[in-house]
């Protein structure tokens, strides 16, 4: 079965990006926050689950990949 994590920024500050994410593009109801000095997530509601983990893996690979913050994006597994 296919696991699929929507994300998209909603804001970034100094220190931090902001992206929500879920199951579905049209349900991205959770907030993961990133710790851009250390490049550590956490989630705003306090819950580490699968999902939470698959998209804070994805930003950063991203990051790695373009060495900036993505907009958007999708892990797929």
């Amino acid at each position: 079965m296919a696991s699929l994590v929507y994300f998209r920024k909603v804001a970034e500050a100094d220190g931090s990006v902001e992206y929500v994410f879920g199951p579905d593009p049209a349900e991205t109801s959770r907030l993961l926050i990133m710790d851009t000095a250390v490049r550590r997530a956490r989630p705003a509601d306090g819950t580490v689950d699968h999902a939470f983990l698959k998209a804070s893996r994805k930003i950063n690979a991203l990051y790695d990949a373009a060495s900036r913050w993505p907009e958007h994006g999708v892990s797929a597994s």
